[in-house]
C-alpha cells in the first residue's frame, strides 16, 4: 500500500495500491486516484479500480471533498 499522500496539485492520475479485496489478493488490485481542483469549493478525490470499463466505471467509485479525509500516518 501507498503511504504518499495525493495531493490537490498532481497534475495526473496516480495509481496505487488500497486496502484487500474479498475477491482479488491486495497485491493484485490497483486503483487510481483522480484531484478534481476547484476554484470555488473544495477539491474533490474520486477513486476507482483500474483498468475497468465505461460501464463499470458509472457505479464503482468513491468522492470525497478535501478536508473530509485524512491521511493513514494521522490515524495511527
Amino acid at each position: 500500500m501507498s503511504t504518499s499522500p495525493v495531493r490537490p496539485n498532481d497534475s495526473a492520475a496516480t495509481n496505487f495500491d488500497l486496502l484487500e479485496s474479498e475477491s482479488v489478493p491486495a497485491d493484485d488490485v490497483e486503483y487510481t486516484a483522480i484531484i478534481a481542483p476547484y476554484d470555488d469549493a473544495p477539491d474533490e478525490c474520486t477513486i476507482f479500480p483500474a483498468g475497468l470499463s465505461e460501464d463499470e466505471l458509472l457505479t464503482t467509485w468513491l468522492s470525497a471533498q478535501e478536508g473530509s479525509y485524512v491521511s493513514l500516518a494521522e490515524m495511527a
